[in-house]
């Protein structure tokens, strides 16, 4: 009876969210066609350019034909980390859900490597970030390795729990077996449902961490710069950074400030990662875990190398 109160006490606060929501894209139509506008512009100039192209030649890859139970278990778990972690989000969600369902890892492999194999492309690091916002490639590449030196330890770390479980995981043979099919017309089929995720992601949270901000300030004496950068960072990544540009550039903070924002990811990647992960219902709890570590150790390296 205490549980079925809640779960209706918890549907009427979403509810009402939802409604709160809605009656605010209403009252003001303007704000939430600026921030999707500015959603759209930065997924179009920021993130396509890099993202689609290393989707489809990492899906391709995926996609032909392999012998996962001749391949040693530590092979599978650089080839997960290296076309995951250097592809930019989510695709570490799409390669260890794709290795998963090639029978390629266990559940519990999987679940670990979602958390161990998240980071942004070097592309966005260093050509957006780097080059567009710090006006310094130099500064970019070191962003990129303090983010990579924090998820290289976290996959260490992963790789003992892997280890430790072992003997708890189905055996290859028992998973999915892949489909046979044409690789790259498969691989450019996902890819252009990953990239429709992504957009869509991208554009609603822009548009909602816009008209909250604007919201909030209204209410609240509090400078818009400060609070539009925070709503944005919480809600989607590119566009937290683009504000934190805006407001915050030239301030001793902002190198960092950046790095912490990249660390958060926001809203729109974690909804991405969880949409992608599900389909093959890859635990999250130790993706949870890494983004704590991320956000923890990524400034704090990043800093004593910048």
């Amino acid at each position: 009876m205490v549980n079925e109160t809640h779960a209706r006490l918890y549907n009427m606060m979403i509810l009402a969210i939802i409604w709160g929501l809605i009656i605010l894209f209403i009252v003001q139509p303007d704000i939430a066609h600026d921030g999707a506008e500015a959603g759209a512009q930065l997924f179009i100039h920021a993130l396509l350019p890099y993202l689609l192209p290393y989707i489809i030649l990492t899906q391709w890859l995926l996609k032909m034909p392999d012998r996962p139970q001749k391949t040693p278990k530590w092979r599978r778990f650089m080839k997960a980390y290296v076309l995951g972690s250097f592809g930019g989000f989510p695709v570490g969600a799409v390669t260890v859900t794709e290795m998963l369902k090639n029978g390629e890892l266990s559940q519990r492999q999987s679940g670990l490597l979602v958390a161990a194999c998240h980071a942004p492309g070097p592309m966005f690091i260093i050509g957006f970030v780097g080059t567009e916002l710090f006006g310094d490639v130099s500064a970019g590449w070191k962003l990129l390795i303090a983010i990579h030196i924090a998820n290289i330890i976290f996959f260490l770390i992963a790789l003992l729990f892997l280890h430790q479980g072992d003997n708890k995981d189905n055996s290859l043979s028992q998973l999915p077996k892949k489909e046979k099919g044409m690789p790259l017309l498969d691989a450019i089929k996902e890819s252009s449902t990953i990239i429709i995720l992504v957009a869509t992601t991208v554009i609603f949270f822009s548009s909602l961490g816009t008209i909250l901000s604007t919201a909030f300030t209204s209410v609240f004496t509090v400078e818009m710069g400060i609070t539009k950068t925070f709503a944005l960072a919480i809600f989607e990544m590119t566009s937290g950074v683009q504000s934190a540009t805006d407001h915050f550039y030239g301030m001793p903070i902002f190198p960092y400030l950046i790095a912490a924002i990249i660390s958060l990811n926001g809203l729109s990647i974690h909804m991405q990662v969880f949409v992608i992960a599900k389909t093959q219902n890859i635990p999250m709890t130790p993706y949870l875990m890494g983004r704590i570590w991320s956000v923890i150790f990524v400034p704090i390296i990043f800093y004593f190398l910048y």
